[in-house]
């Protein structure tokens, strides 16, 4: 009997969910959220496409000593070059909330999509030419970080790769949070593999939500647990979710798991209070 494809998907994600940060393919595992989103894609003509640019980034990078040799704005300018330029990536600021913005399947079919989405695959193309690049976790808008030897550029993967310094940042925070906010220590924070999938998948989740799709939002919820059975918060959120849907079973099994992970702090006593309810209405 042939396998089912979100089955599939759901195996390798538990798998990467094992394997240290460092050893997750970021792509791959992108790719594989994106066939459970939508089974009938073609998530290996996605894939080809995507090891083609990585061929690509490798021949650029080996065309620009100063790139290679460790200029962090080369890098900047190479990566942008290939993605934007040659590849024709761009964010979708014409149909922002549109969910295949946040399936890496249909952003690669497109050539449009979301922030973070961008940004898997600058961070696919930064390790295909062996530089060192990290998302960043900016409030309200992904970023993305590219190392060199002599420091750090700061990207706009959604404005084309656009480079950032201070003065844009304190902008952007601005649009985001309003008039009166400024820059402040700790708002560039550097994110690791695992972090960008999740912020990816919540995406997804987000709008279930909004649209009232409460299965549906549970089920993103359940695939970011795979790839991330440490967080205790996501534990927590899928507990309530399934309160909610009158899961009890599932609800408590949730909580007790969070509660596990994580049982100190305001969360987790609230989180016990949720679940000496649930107990009672067993009983």
């Amino acid at each position: 009997m042939a396998s089912n494809p979100q089955d599939d998907a759901r195996a390798a994600l538990t798998a990467a969910g094992q394997l240290p940060d460092a050893e997750i393919d970021l792509a791959a595992v992108a790719l594989q959220l994106a066939r459970i989103d939508a089974p009938e894609a073609d998530w290996r003509a996605a894939s080809a496409a995507l090891s083609e640019l990585a061929q690509a980034m490798v021949a650029a990078a080996a065309a620009d000593p100063e790139a290679d040799a460790g200029d962090a704005e080369r890098r900047r300018l190479v990566l942008a070059e290939v993605i934007h330029a040659r590849f024709g990536y761009a964010g979708d600021t014409e149909d922002y909330e549109n969910p295949d913005n946040a399936n890496l399947i249909r952003v690669v079919e497109r050539r449009r999509g979301l922030p973070v989405a961008l940004g898997v695959i600058w961070l696919h193309a930064a390790e295909a030419a062996g530089w060192a690049a990290h998302g960043v976790d900016f409030p309200g808008h992904f970023l993305l970080a590219v190392e060199g030897g002599r420091g750090q550029a700061l990207i706009d993967v959604f404005a084309g790769g656009t480079g950032l310094q201070a003065p844009d940042l304190r902008g952007l925070i601005k649009r985001i949070e309003g008039d009166k906010a400024e820059l402040r220590p700790g708002l560039v924070r550097l994110m690791e593999k695992r972090a960008v999938l999740l912020r990816l998948q919540n995406n997804l989740k987000l709008r279930r939500l909004r649209a009232q799709d409460l299965p549906g939002a549970l089920s993103c919820a359940e695939d970011m647990l795979r790839l991330a059975p440490g967080q205790a918060g996501l534990w927590r959120e899928a507990g309530l979710m399934n309160q909610r849907l009158d899961r009890i079973g599932a609800a408590l099994a949730c909580l007790e798991k969070s509660l596990e992970l994580d049982p100190a702090g305001p969360a987790a006593n609230r989180a016990r209070m949720v679940v000496e309810e649930l107990r009672h209405r067993l009983n």
